[in-house]
């Protein structure tokens, strides 16, 4: 009631079934906006230390993220990254709806990041419904650094459901990475956000990190 969002295309989110909101990732809050936006409830991994904290600031950070549809998982690559998959592959396989940012993490410039594959191994391997969703404004409501939020506009794009399965099998990295790319070009249509054309992740360090990642670049996930 306070922010008044301006939201549009909710009518392209299925009612019902397994569906993955893939979104932008601009600020804290869009974890809040994104379900308060949708017209069903949706879910999405939050980092575990919301749900551990011990006295009445972790009940009170435990009672809102659980209150919002988060669940809680441990951030990291490798086997943390296949956990939060797992952990989305399990909360689509019940048909719920599934928020997630192919980003990896907020952008603190503002810039449109590429999209991690794993997003395209859940949506391959589920057949769930992509959303794409352009968040407008959220990185005005709580800038990076500030602890309270403020009074901005904010707009919440729904684009039409993506159909993934002409690229292929979750088994091909060349279908995943198709996917996720034609997922990120939808976000990019609904935001306009400038394109980084690169990982949102420090870059390799020394010149034998970064000759390997040039050569045979490793799969985000």
């Amino acid at each position: 009631m306070i922010y008044r969002p301006m939201i549009t295309g909710a009518e392209h989110v299925p009612p019902t079934g397994p569906v993955i909101l893939a979104s932008n990732h601009l600020s804290f809050v869009d974890s809040i906006v994104i379900p308060l936006a949708a017209p069903r409830p949706v879910q999405f991994l939050a980092k575990s230390h919301y749900f551990t904290g011990t006295g009445f600031r972790g009940w009170l950070s435990r009672t809102f993220f659980t209150a919002i549809g988060a669940v809680s998982v441990e951030r990291g690559a490798g086997a943390q990254a296949q956990a939060a998959l797992d952990q989305g592959r399990r909360i689509l396989d019940s048909g719920s709806a599934f928020a997630l940012y192919p980003e990896g993490t907020r952008s603190l410039d503002g810039r449109l990041y590429r999209g991690r594959t794993g997003i395209a191994w859940l949506a391959l391997t589920t057949g769930a419904v992509v959303v794409p969703v352009g968040l407008v404004g959220t990185q005005e409501i709580q800038p990076v650094g500030s602890s309270l939020p403020r009074v901005r506009p904010v707009t919440v794009r729904f684009g039409e459901p993506l159909d993934l399965g002409r690229h292929g099998a979750a088994t091909s990295g060349r279908a995943r990475r198709a996917a996720t790319d034609e997922i990120m070009a939808a976000i990019h249509a609904l935001t306009g956000q400038e394109l980084a054309n690169a990982y949102n992740e420090a870059p390799p360090q020394g010149t034998l990190a970064k000759i390997a990642d040039r050569v045979a670049p490793r799969e985000r996930v």
